[in-house]
């Protein structure tokens, strides 16, 4: 009969500790991989929707982008709340795709935390917690976070009409008012 030799306890544990870090190591180069071929892959970053403003910039997700007035050209000014309320449109490639957008005017800025966000025709592009839905576009027009948010045409405009006005008829009235002769 052979002796009997004292286990190891360490040697379990190390082995667990082992396979646990090769599991998420082996999980984030699958994430960083996802996230780099969908940035350099055909796949829209940028697109147009359309919406009762009309054809404007809207997210891969199909969520409206905005512009913020008091951003510099290719230079966010929106962090702390301001970005937890508009949050900046990132990416991790400086290769932006977008459908339906022209290609030349999509662009990256870096922000101060070293993160890339897309820029179109030199403008940071956001969207608005309160849109949750393709279509929605309830930042429009808003003066927050010290400035004013507008969203922006295919052509790389900022369109600066808010729903009120582009649904508002004109009044008419018929008679009985200030100024009949009755």
């Amino acid at each position: 009969m052979g002796i009997a030799r004292p286990r190891s306890f360490a040697q379990p544990q190390i082995a667990r500790a082992t396979l646990i870090a090769a599991l998420l190591i082996g999980a984030l180069a699958a994430l960083i991989a996802v996230n780099h071929a969908a940035a350099s892959s055909g796949q829209a970053q940028v697109k147009v929707g359309k919406t009762r403003l009309g054809r404007i910039l809207v997210s891969a997700q199909g969520r409206t982008l905005y512009v913020f007035a008091a951003d510099k050209r290719n230079k966010s000014a929106c962090y702390g709340s301001c970005a937890t309320y508009w949050p900046p449109l990132l990416t991790t490639s400086t290769r932006v795709s977008g459908a339906g957008v022209k290609a030349s005017l999509l662009g990256t800025t870096r922000r101060t935390n070293g993160k890339l966000q897309i820029t179109y025709n030199g403008h940071p592009l956001y969207r608005f917690v309160k849109d949750t839905k393709p279509g929605q576009t309830s930042g429009q027009g808003l003066n927050l976070s010290g400035g004013l948010w507008w969203v922006m045409s295919p052509a790389g405009t900022v369109i600066k009409k808010t729903a009120a006005t582009t649904t508002t008829p004109p009044t008419t009235t018929t008679g009985g008012g200030y100024g009949s002769g009755g």
